[in-house]
């Protein structure tokens, strides 16, 4: 593959282009595009990967090789999987746990490889380096100022007393130079980086977190970041936001609070996502916020068993426009604790949760089995669709998130303090589950692309090339609309996906090789704030299908890490 400045980068700044009905290494020009393949009757479906993943998924991490980690406390006692047989066990109170409290899926073979992890992760958080490796901080009682690095190879390696301060419900988000900072957590308005800055304190107050919790409902847990691509950072917290630069250590613009007061975050827990950056317009980034519980619902939930409708508004804004202002939208189900999971048509699907209550131990009612596609390009009024219910439940500690077939993988759901079986109104579910979205129909497997070849790894602005097949070329599909979108993949967690991103990438000539095969220029992201360094899911979406993803490793501007 090609990695260097060339003559067509001008073309790049194409965004889309058409596949003409041309021969083999012509130069193919922009045409109208066509309309999307995909038919609208297909709600979805959900496919049941495991009935049992021994535990309850409350941490779920997609990573490079296309594996996924799950897991959960270390406090609820042994969990349904045993550790391996060479393996430590651990030692409680109650004397040896010799079960994983978190498992490892190959997303190629299906199976599932358990692993020790020594302190607690409750309710902790997580980014992906830019070497692949994720970065795990905080949780409760002996994990709480502990940070953990995982990956397949090595296993859980942790850092003992890494953190300042005490991490639990706090948010980590990477940045442009490859760093990740580590921000909030109960009773913590501050922030910290990993790995340390030794020539500056380790912590930093940040006031804007004392100034948006709540008295013993806080509703400002888990922030909700958001890397800008000048680098800046989108911080909303209870039911406004801020912008701050983490470099400077300072807030540079306080954005207006969303209309009806009704807290976001946690445990009133909505969710949010950054939306697709488009090459035509790369500094230009707009956050969407879905969902929560009205104010002052956590202790109705607790107190007096009175468990309040959800919030049904999505607010939506441009935090990088000169005057931003929020644009409220109606789901068309109300939704406390779901999920956002970017897909890679740049559509979002809002997952999980339920209608009715909070989030936290027995406070949640009413599941909402439903899924909701929010199509951002779309019109106003027609954006959202309801897609087909599955059959369990995810309440509190469910967790959700896009794998590299373009599936959502959905697992967890334990609001009790352990593991209930039996009894429970919601017991404790164990169940991995795939929902298909409405591209992954079957009868449009014909018009959807096959990734061939991507480069491995890239820099800024570089040239690059992906070659693709399409089993049936003739037809709408091969005149269809071409996109390749970059896919960083998320720490999901409490309704969260911490670093969830689509990157549109521009794209240039797309030549026909051979019959049924393709080869698209595209200009990889310009900048680190608009990918941070790491590594992302390349997907190319012909007419709005996907293919399966590529991974593909952005290159940090500094040394190699």
């Amino acid at each position: 593959m090609p990695k260097t400045r060339s003559p067509f980068l001008p073309l790049l700044l194409i965004a889309t282009t058409c596949i003409a009905n041309a021969g083999a290494g012509d130069v193919l020009l922009p045409q109208e595009p066509a309309q999307e393949a995909q038919p609208a009757s297909f709600p979805g479906e959900w496919q049941l990967l495991h009935a049992s993943i021994g535990l309850s998924a409350m941490h779920m991490q997609l990573l490079p090789g296309d594996f996924v980690l799950m897991f959960d406390r270390t406090d609820t006692g042994p969990s349904n999987i045993s550790l391996a047989a060479m393996a430590p066990c651990a030692a409680t109170a109650d004397g040896a746990d010799c079960t994983a409290h978190s498992v490892l899926l190959d997303l190629r073979s299906n199976v599932l490889h358990p692993y020790p992890l020594a302190t607690n992760p409750w309710c902790s958080s997580g980014a992906l380096l830019p070497n692949g490796t994720l970065l795990q901080t905080g949780g409760f009682s002996n994990g709480d100022r502990v940070a953990r690095l995982f990956s397949p190879a090595t296993g859980w390696v942790e850092l003992p007393s890494f953190l300042a301060a005490r991490r639990w419900y706090a948010t980590d988000m990477i940045l442009p130079d490859g760093r990740v900072i580590v921000l909030g957590g109960r009773r913590q308005f501050n922030f910290e980086f990993f790995p340390h800055d030794d020539a500056a304190p380790a912590l930093t107050f940040f006031p804007f977190l004392d100034e948006t919790t709540e008295l013993d409902a806080e509703d400002n847990l888990y922030p909700f970041l958001h890397l800008l691509p000048d680098g800046t950072v989108f911080v909303f917290a209870n039911d406004r936001a801020i912008v701050f630069d983490p470099y400077n250590r300072a807030p540079l613009r306080r954005l207006p609070a969303v209309p009806g007061g009704v807290p976001r975050n946690y445990p009133s827990s909505g969710s949010s996502v950054l939306l697709p950056l488009r090459p035509d317009s790369p500094a230009h980034a707009e956050v969407l916020v879905c969902g929560g519980a009205p104010r002052g619902a956590y202790h109705l939930a607790l107190r007096n068993a009175t468990f309040v409708p959800a919030d049904r508004t999505c607010a939506r804004i441009a935090p990088t426009d000169r005057d931003p202002a929020w644009a409220i939208e109606e789901m068309p189900l109300a939704r406390v604790m779901g999920d956002m999971v970017l897909l890679p048509t740049g559509d979002v699907l809002i997952v999980n949760g339920a209608a009715a209550g909070t989030a936290g131990w027995e406070l949640g009612r009413e599941p909402v089995t439903r899924p909701v596609l929010y199509r951002p390009d779309a019109q106003l009024g027609v954006r959202f669709e309801a897609l087909a219910a599955s059959a369990i439940p995810r309440m509190y500690h469910s967790s959700a998130t896009l794998d590299t077939y373009g599936r959502v993988l959905v697992g967890g759901s334990n609001p009790h303090v352990g593991y209930v079986f039996a009894n429970a109104t919601y017991p404790t579910e164990l169940s991995l589950e795939a929902f298909l979205p409405p591209y992954m129909d079957a009868r449009l497997d014909g018009a959807r692309p096959r990734v061939l070849a991507a480069p491995g790894e890239v820099g800024y602005g570089e040239a690059t090339a992906v070659r693709f097949e399409v089993p049936a070329p003739s037809g709408a599909a091969a005149a269809g609309e071409v996109r390749v979108a970059a896919v960083a993949p998320a720490f999901a967690t409490h309704s969260f996906g911490m670093n969830q991103r689509v990157v549109e990438l521009a794209v240039g000539r797309v030549a026909q090789l051979d019959v049924g095969v393709y080869e698209a220029e595209v200009a990889a992201p310009p900048t680190p704030g608009v990918a941070p360094p790491g590594y992302y899911m390349w997907f190319v979406v012909l007419a709005g299908v996907p293919s399966s993803a590529a991974w593909v490793r952005m290159r940090p501007l500094g040394p190699a890490t």
